[in-house]
């Protein structure tokens, strides 16, 4: 054995254990080339304005350096997640994003090969063409002024044969000629959409692609799986409600929208809907002081108005925008992102695989449904339209339902389109009311409202002013209806005036909804039935004074 300093003797099991600890970037020294490995989508999680995509790439044995190429551009680094297997060890992680062509495995597309096949079938038929253009132009050239001395050789007795061959030859050249471009306009018209889809997906936002390079050491053979978000993918809500007025039974269908075009395809992938915002604000707003003084003298507040004025004149600076935070701009969401209001986030799991192509196309899929008896009846603003609607009304359903579109089917029939937005748990259950169109069966009148001016008072200080309004509903139907009149009677904001109503009959609600002022009578009415109701208002102001209604 050499001889070694006592030094380094007493250093050698320290050195041992740096190699051993760095073993793995001392590796990457001397690897090959990162090999380019395929990777699979394997679920996706959508959000309102974005997603989490995860892939899982199958890695070989015995593999330093792994690149997964044709990731989308608005990858966000700064989520990228990477692990694998127990018996692999993973090191640095490195990004990179570059043009489409400059990557070979990314330059080429999936519809290369029936674009090629397509075009390949319209040059068989083009080069078909051309030698029956040959053909007829030869038997032109037998009918032109140089063709004399040809036809002199022809005998006369062969001289119709010949000429019916060459009519029919001429005629099949022709209509095969005209085959061929029929066939070339339909190749033509296969071929266009898929140039355009091809065009979509390497061009324009997707142009630029991501390369992630993951450093490992793979004993065997094992799975690497890679989490990102992207921004610009999203879903709504859309609904369906069905009534049946017979049975009194209402359904509500519950749907979600997605769409994507992050520049790669989610082919046959498990998708999780979740009403989550991770690209929000993680924290809310906080107060600041109130502090309250007293006005400085008007020369003063004039001096500062002005000092304001010049103040506000002059334009504030432009904040630099950094070239790297232009680049990560995400693009405008498919999706508004501020639908969902929900305190918390509720997830719903597609159980089939699902394709949503990255071309923003919409793809529906079924969330579930929920049914019960609603309460219905008719119900009717006689003062705002002379009209009557039917509504029903059901507990909210427990879990989250954001707002979104709703499609309305009375009885089996289309009856329009509205808005879901279910209340929130205020005071008591929460309720939800939805309208099921006009009920054309029930005549609505409003009789002419009656407005008298007067005065009281001592020595007639104060204006008096009667308002009288009657309204009548009648039912056609067959059957009775559970009726429903909305009425608001005049609220005073202010000790100088004072209102007295009286109604008849008694309403049963004088704050509906928790509005004050609005009235509602509730009445059963029987087939072929006639109702008849009445407010009186009495409204006292001093003289002096103009009212202000709103």
């Amino acid at each position: 054995m050499p001889f070694l300093p006592s030094t380094l003797l007493r250093r050698k099991p320290l050195l041992a254990a740096l190699a051993a600890a760095f073993a793995l970037p001392a590796i990457a020294l001397d690897m090959p080339p990162p090999a380019a490995v395929a990777s699979r989508i394997t679920q996706v999680k959508v959000y309102p304005g974005s997603a989490t995509v995860e892939r899982v790439a199958r890695v070989p044995a015995g593999s330093r350096s792994v690149t997964i190429a044709c990731l989308p551009a608005s990858l966000d680094v700064q989520s990228l997640q990477v692990s694998a297997d127990a018996s692999v060890r993973v090191g640095e992680t490195s990004v990179i994003t570059e043009p489409r062509a400059h990557s070979a495995a990314c330059a080429t597309s999936a519809l290369d090969g029936r674009i090629r096949a397509l075009e390949d079938q319209k040059a068989t038929l083009q080069a078909e063409r051309d030698a029956l253009g040959l053909v007829t132009g030869y038997l032109k050239g037998l009918g032109g002024s140089d063709g004399d001395a040809k036809r002199s050789a022809i005998d006369a007795r062969n001289l119709a044969a010949t000429a019916d061959a060459m009519r029919r030859t001429g005629q099949e050249s022709l209509l095969r000629q005209h085959q061929i471009d029929r066939r070339q306009e339909d190749l033509d018209r296969q071929l266009q959409p898929l140039l355009a889809e091809r065009q979509r997906s390497q061009g324009g936002d997707n142009s630029q692609v991501t390369a992630v390079t993951v450093t490992l050491d793979a004993p065997r053979e094992a799975e690497l799986r890679l989490s990102y978000q992207v921004a610009g993918p999203g879903w709504a809500p859309s609904y369906r409600a069905l009534i049946d007025t017979t049975t009194r039974k209402l359904r509500i269908e519950r749907q979600a929208l997605v769409a994507q075009a992050t520049g790669e395809d989610w082919r046959g992938v498990k998708l999780v809907l979740s009403t989550g915002q991770p690209r929000r604000n993680t924290a809310g707003r906080t107060p600041a002081p109130w502090r309250i003084g007293v006005e400085p003298p008007p020369q003063q507040q004039v001096a500062r108005e002005d000092s304001v004025a010049r103040f506000a004149m002059a334009p504030a600076p432009a904040a630099p925008v950094a070239p790297a935070a232009k680049a990560m701009a995400p693009e405008r969401p498919l999706f508004d992102v501020n639908v969902f209001q929900n305190s918390f986030a509720t997830e719903f799991d597609v159980t089939q695989p699902i394709d949503v192509p990255s071309n923003g196309q919409r793809v529906a899929m079924p969330l579930g449904q929920h049914e019960e008896t609603a309460r219905v009846a008719v119900r009717t603003s006689p003062r705002l339209e002379q009209a009557a609607y039917l509504v029903a009304e059901i507990a909210q359903p427990e879990g989250v339902w954001p707002a979104g579109a709703l499609q309305l089917y009375r009885d089996g029939a289309f009856v329009g389109s509205g808005q879901w937005n279910a209340p929130g748990n205020i005071d008591g259950p929460a309720r939800v009311t939805l309208s099921f169109g006009l009920d054309e069966l029930v005549r609505v009148s409003a009789e002419t409202e009656r407005d008298i001016q007067g005065s009281g008072g001592f020595v007639g200080s104060r204006a008096e002013r009667q308002v009288q309004r009657a309204y009548a509903v009648e039912n056609r139907h067959r059957t009775p209806i559970a009726l429903e009149l909305l009425e608001a009677a005049p609220v005073s904001v202010n000790e100088q005036v004072r209102v007295a109503t009286q109604f008849s009959p008694k309403p049963a609600e004088l704050a509906w909804n928790r509005q004050p002022g609005v009235a509602m009578w509730r009445t059963e009415l029987g087939a072929g039935q006639r109702t008849r109701f009445t407010a009186d208002y009495a409204i006292g102001y001093p003289k002096d004074v103009r009212l202000q209604e709103r």
